[in-house]
């Protein structure tokens, strides 16, 4: 029993490691509440979005993260570490790469922050 205890323990360790992990993600954070809604979304992502970005931003609106091969995750804050989420809204229409946990939920992908390069 106490053999079984400790194996127990050992895969429990090895998936709350993996599950602590974070995954990098590059691509452009985008306003999703202008580039989803929209039927040419390209017309609003760049740096021609970049202020429009900002400002939704700034208003609390939806942030997301564009991949390079084309995938959309919404971005969360961390509740415990906002700080990268913070440095996400200075990058707004910005290309970068993002550290952190991908959660998926009813389809909706996402990825709670937690570094930004």
């Amino acid at each position: 029993m106490r053999k079984f205890l400790v194996l127990a323990a050992g895969v429990m360790g090895l998936v709350w490691t993996s599950a602590a992990r974070a995954d990098s993600f590059t691509g452009e954070i985008v306003d999703l509440a202008c580039y989803m809604p929209h039927g040419n979304p390209e017309q609003y992502r760049g740096p021609g979005h970049k202020k429009c970005a900002e400002t939704c931003a700034k208003k609390g609106l939806p942030l997301g993260l564009l991949t390079d091969d084309k995938q959309v995750y919404l971005i969360l804050e961390d509740h415990e570490n906002s700080k990268p989420y913070a440095t996400v809204k200075d990058k707004a229409a910005e290309h970068v790469t993002l550290e952190g946990n991908k959660v998926a939920l009813g389809g909706l992908q996402a990825i709670v922050v937690e570094a930004v390069k």
